[in-house]
């Protein structure tokens, strides 16, 4: 009876640590759906905020897959440097004279420029072209930005 029982709660505890462990590493489907709740409220969004949120979700995107990186999960971390590229080029689109937070837009596009160069110091060298060309896309982002807040 005693063996069965202590059986029991082995398999139980072993059935909970291995779905625990194997999430630890991955992205959460909380984190993926904060991630797309928020692209697509970028998206439906006014222009005069599109800016910011677009900027909001790169820079989340970003420290994702620095965790992602840190963890060893290479191939979603690319994924989503992808991801951010592609955003980029919507950030670069979106700017215009009447945004309601470029400054704060600018500010955000300038943390996420940071993170990925140290990213881009830590990273293996066949990940740095990536990197490199995430980094380019993200700086023509922010000068859009930059442009636009010191032509006022």
């Amino acid at each position: 009876m005693r063996s069965t029982i202590l059986t029991a709660l082995l398999v139980a505890l072993a059935l909970t640590a291995i779905p625990v462990r194997a999430a630890s590493s991955d992205v959460t489907p909380s984190e993926q759906q904060a991630l797309d709740a928020l692209e697509a409220k970028a998206n439906q969004a006014k222009p005069r905020e599109q800016c910011f949120l677009y900027a909001k979700v790169m820079h989340q995107m970003t420290q994702l897959s620095l965790r992602l990186y840190a963890a060893g999960n290479v191939t979603k971390a690319t994924s989503l440097l992808k991801q951010i590229q592609r955003l980029s080029h919507k950030v670069h689109l979106s700017v215009s004279e009447n945004d309601k937070r470029l400054k704060n837009a600018e500010i955000l596009l300038s943390r996420t420029t940071f993170q990925l160069t140290e990213l881009l110091h830590s990273s293996d060298y066949r990940d740095r072209p990536l990197i490199k060309q995430t980094i380019a896309d993200v700086n023509q982002a922010q000068n859009a930005a930059l442009m636009e807040v010191f032509s006022k």
